[in-house]
């Protein structure tokens, strides 16, 4: 891989650069995005200004080492090109510190050590940093979803009646089947970047970025709130069909009751 990126300074002198995942929408189109300069394709990256660019076609991208005004333009670009544009981005920040004489990883202050400047280590981090910020926005949904579901399951406790109408529950249920989609066929958290098969020296740098961002861990979380939506989403739209049920079969006791009732007057008329 070649780059034009700036090479690193010389040590003892600590310089850093700012990264940045913004989450855009459901998916990035990336087709018509390529440049003769790309770094990789998979996912694709490409210098600007001073700094480099990463697209996810999972809906994220990450900005590293640029200006205010090369990320508008940047995302100027890339908006046209999203699919299911969110209203409400979610946003990750962090520094890389670009020193050789310091270990690759995360130290104390949340800074990112990536050691010498380099193309393929900044792919590295922007996976994990994007796996993290995508996370971050299916635990928001999911966290809506719950705050819509435990009401629900507190008045059926309190009351016994089943809350709401199936409509609403369908509701739910998609909400979830999208997190729950997002996450195992989009983001794919326990893939790792394609990077690491041609450099597998990177490896650990990816490894200390997915422990710090506890990215199998969220991930696993996730999967266990969405079994527990279903669950409990599954149990209300029951309590639902149950009671349709019973109210259909009162209105046919009722109405048979009421052809039995007519046919005595007649008799008796």
């Amino acid at each position: 891989m070649t780059s034009t990126l700036p090479a690193g300074p010389t040590p003892p002198t600590l310089s850093t650069l700012s990264a940045k995942a913004l989450v855009l929408g459901e998916r990035i189109d990336t087709a018509g995005l390529e440049r003769r300069d790309a770094i990789s394709t998979a996912p694709l990256s490409f210098p600007a200004g001073n700094g480099l660019i990463v697209v996810f076609r999972y809906g994220v991208v990450v900005l590293i080492g640029l200006d205010a005004q090369t990320e508008d333009d940047a995302l100027e670009r890339i908006l046209p090109r999203v699919q299911g544009v969110l209203s409400e981005r979610e946003e990750e920040q962090i520094q890389l510190a670009l020193r050789d004489d310091q270990d690759e990883g995360v130290g104390a202050d949340g800074v990112v050590r990536i050691g010498a400047l380099a193309p393929d280590k900044l792919l590295v981090v922007a996976d994990a940093l994007a796996k993290s910020a995508a996370l971050a926005q299916d635990e928001r949904q999911v966290a809506r979803v719950f705050d819509t579901v435990e009401p629900w399951a507190r008045q059926l406790a309190n009351t016994g009646r089943s809350p709401g109408g199936r409509r609403d529950m369908l509701r739910l249920i998609g909400s979830a089947l999208l997190v729950q989609h997002r996450l195992a066929e989009r983001v794919a958290v326990r893939e790792k970047p394609d990077i690491l098969w041609e450099r597998p020296d990177l490896e650990r740098l990816y490894a200390r970025l997915e422990d710090e961002y506890e990215l199998v861990e969220r991930a696993e979380t996730l999967a266990h709130k969405l079994d527990l939506i279903g669950d409990t989403v599954t149990v209300l739209t029951d309590l639902i069909d149950t009671k349709r049920s019973l109210r259909l079969e009162a209105i046919v006791v009722g109405l048979i009751l009421a052809e039995i009732a007519l046919t005595l007057i007649q008799m008796v008329r």
